[in-house]
């Protein structure tokens, strides 16, 4: 049976850094632009104090801050960048659920759709919510299988997301759906048919993250069927935010 990966490996793959470089014992994700998540130094070996300073020097040379990624067994990392003043930014939850029990019933006809390349009004609606040019070009550089989920409600385009699989896990970015027209369903809708989208190309999970403190759109995934399975935080180096 083929190991089931970690979901940091499938962020690393699916949302992925325009590069990675080795710094002493960690990983230093260059971001250009594109989000936290690709700009954020892990461990991948055991560290000591000069390997935190390796991958600081990394992150002033690629001209972000100084940013690391702590995951829910990395105590005495976390412990040594409070002790340098790193602050603790972003904590979020690693939410995944079965595929198939999320593609249960396809929406209704013309509400939700899977498709690549992403329409421009599918651009046009991440760049609204903050998702500009480097991040959007984190998808174009993420591997196949992906696609863009565009969902319709009030016969207008009102939500938007992205989902890549890797190793039979797929893993859902970039979620959004317009304030004004919540509440009204296409969030799950959306969600149902990406599991379908994910269980048509080979895929078994559907994952995501979200900021702990997007209470809403945590209570929507954990309603839908989602459970948590994993978190992390930041360290962001002392005035850097």
């Amino acid at each position: 049976m083929t190991q089931r990966p970690d979901l940091f490996e499938v962020i690393d793959t699916t949302w992925p850094a325009a590069a990675q470089h080795r710094a002493g014992a960690f990983l230093v994700r260059e971001g250009r632009g594109g989000g936290k998540r690709v700009s954020a130094a892990s461990a991948v070996a055991p560290w000591g104090e000069s390997d935190i300073d390796a991958a600081i020097a990394t992150h002033k040379r690629l001209g972000q801050p100084a940013l690391f990624m702590i995951r829910g067994d990395e105590d005495a990392l976390d412990a040594a960048l409070a002790a340098r003043g790193f602050d603790v930014v972003d904590p979020v939850a690693m939410l995944a659920a079965p595929v198939a029990a999320l593609a249960t019933e396809r929406p209704p006809p013309i509400t939700a759709f899977c498709l690549w390349p992403p329409l421009a009004i599918m651009r046009d609606l991440w760049a609204g919510e903050g998702i500009g040019p480097g991040r959007q070009a984190v998808m174009d550089r993420a591997p196949a299988p992906k696609c863009a989920v565009l969902g319709r409600v009030a016969d207008r385009a009102a939500g938007v997301g992205f989902v890549g699989i890797h190793r039979g896990v797929a893993m859902l970015h970039g979620f959004h759906v317009l304030p004004e027209l919540r509440r009204k369903g296409l969030a799950r809708h959306m969600l149902r048919e990406a599991a379908f989208w994910a269980s048509e190309n080979g895929a078994d999970t559907l994952s995501l993250v979200v900021l702990r403190e997007n209470a809403a759109a945590l209570a929507l995934y954990l309603g839908a069927g989602l459970a948590e399975v994993q978190g992390y935080h930041y360290r962001l180096a002392p005035g850097a935010a």
